[in-house]
């Protein structure tokens, strides 16, 4: 392992948030909506925002399906936000949300025919659902081919979860976030230097205790003594009471955690959100192709790291711009990987679409803890070869 007294040496932080985050607790709602439609008509067009403020959740966006399945789904959406809000753990009003009383507005809209029009063209082909530029990236830092500070601050969150479901630390509460900054040396992780977690609880248990708990179940068992430097710092509930929480404590909306989504910092980020997006746009299904191709190169010994980006124009299939970098961590040239790339996988929407078989309801798991790097889930673009 290097040492930390080497020349090139630098702290690096990201960043997640549970499942009862508010802005997750939106993205939640909005890919259970999706997923439902696809269900029904794999070929819909969804495009589905939510809001939450205290007490009030509104599901608005724009939609594309056949007519009975519109109807259906419209029609159950208000019990399908109640359930979610239940599955997310919240129970009442006075510290988060109340699933069976809180107030939900619906607001669906037909997708705009002239968006539609260049989406499904009238020559059969697909083009792509807007214009943008989307990125993917890997690397060698962990098993997962993700980047180190991403993937642990996913765990300490999911173990957060994990507790609380179980009924372990029964005092624990549905809203949390963790924060992991890791001490970098020639360009790989070292170690951890600082953790931040803060979760929301039950308004009857100490400081004292929440923080002994935390530090001993959750964090200790996500960071081994091995991966911590000798100065470890943890900051738990660094500002202290946490009870309120969820909506009730921030308003939350769809799409303003694509960086938690996402790799944590550590590539760019096009600034498209996933959530409730069919793979019509290529916010999210290019997005998915290019974490593919970053990971097949990685996986395939062409590079310790690799940042992908694609661009396309809207309504139309092939690529604007297809791009690989290596950042001299490659064994063959970037233009070589690039050509060899575009070669074998078909880039158009389509050929993304079919490549990794998503018109299928696969979205709502993906909505909390990251959609790459996910061991947990059978995701088709964490496939390579």
């Amino acid at each position: 392992m290097p040492s930390v007294s080497s020349t090139r040496s630098h702290l690096f932080t990201s960043e997640s948030v549970s499942e009862g985050h508010p802005d997750k607790l939106a993205d939640r709602i909005s890919d259970r909506i999706l997923d439902e439609f696809l269900s029904r008509d794999p070929h819909a067009r969804v495009a589905c925002e939510t809001l939450l403020a205290d007490q009030c959740v509104v599901v608005a966006g724009e939609f594309k399906a056949t007519s009975e399945v519109f109807q259906q789904v419209q029609a159950m959406t208000e019990s399908l936000v109640r359930q979610v809000v239940r599955d997310t753990g919240y129970r009442d009003s006075n510290t988060g949300i109340d699933p069976e009383a809180c107030e939900i507005q619906v607001r669906f809209n037909g997708q705009s025919r002239d968006i539609n029009q260049g989406v499904d063209r009238e020559d059969g082909v697909l083009g792509a659902g807007d214009q943008g530029m989307m990125f993917g990236y890997a690397c060698d830092e962990t098993p997962e081919l993700m980047p180190a500070p991403i993937i642990f601050a996913h765990r300490l969150v999911q173990r957060q979860a994990e507790l609380r479901k179980s009924g372990t630390i029964a005092w624990l509460g549905p809203d949390a976030k963790s924060q992991v900054s890791f001490r970098y040396v020639d360009g790989k992780p070292v170690h951890v230097e600082t953790v931040v977690l803060s979760t929301q609880h039950d308004d009857n248990v100490s400081m004292d205790e929440l923080r002994a708990s935390v530090l001993e179940r959750i964090i200790k068992p996500v960071i081994p003594e091995s991966h911590r430097s000798p100065d470890f710092k943890c900051l738990i509930n660094p500002t202290g009471r946490f009870v309120t929480g969820g909506p009730k404590g921030d308003t939350g909306l769809t799409g303003r955690k694509i960086i938690v989504d996402t790799y944590g910092g550590a590539a760019p980020h096009g600034g498209g959100a996933f959530s409730g997006k069919d793979p019509s746009k290529v916010d999210r299904s290019a997005a998915y192709m290019a974490r593919f191709l970053s990971k097949t190169v990685v996986s395939r010994g062409w590079a310790k790291k690799c940042l992908t980006q694609i661009s396309y124009a809207i309504g139309v299939a092939k690529p604007v711009s297809c791009l690989v970098k290596t950042s001299g961590a490659g064994e063959l040239p970037d233009q070589e990987i690039e050509r060899l790339l575009q070669e074998e996988f078909d880039l158009t929407p389509a050929g993304i679409i079919d490549k990794l078989k998503l018109l299928r309801p696969l979205y709502y798991p993906t909505a909390a803890y990251g959609h790459f790097g996910r061991d947990d889930l059978d995701l088709p673009w964490e496939k390579v070869s």
